[in-house]
């Protein structure tokens, strides 16, 4: 991959849900980063944005002496993206390879929870609140 590696390992990658108008460049994104998300764009935490389409995805962040804007665009699929901004805000490195590679980690299993079992019907007890 030609993003490169986070000086950081536990550099921030924000998402912003639902489509970004791609015209948008480095001035509109980090304006975007500051109203919207409600981020200092200066802080070194990466900031991504996706078209309509799903098909283009942008990744601001700033960098010792200047931001940088790294983009991607599909030329067939399209990316896995939050529609509302309940369903995500904030993900790791790993997760954006994941999403870089095509993979929605949004859709991924949920971690279930157990109090006991019954081993007379060998079937799990789900919490009262199920």
């Amino acid at each position: 991959m030609i993003f490169p590696k986070s000086p950081h390992p536990d550099r921030p990658i924000f998402v912003q849900p639902g489509a970004t108008d791609m015209r948008k460049q480095i001035n509109g994104l980090a304006v975007m980063v500051q109203n919207s998300i409600g981020q200092n764009p200066f802080d070194g935490a990466c900031f991504m944005f996706c078209n309509r389409r799903r098909t283009t995805i942008k990744i601001l962040y700033w960098e010792d002496s200047g931001f940088c804007l790294w983009t991607k665009r599909l030329e067939e699929q399209r990316f896995p993206w939050p529609k509302n901004e309940g369903e995500v805000s904030r993900i790791t490195e790993d997760q954006l390879s994941l999403l870089l590679r095509g993979i929605d980690f949004w859709k991924a299993h949920r971690k279930l929870s157990y109090r006991k079992v019954s081993w007379r019907r060998l079937t799990i007890s789900r919490p009262r609140w199920w």
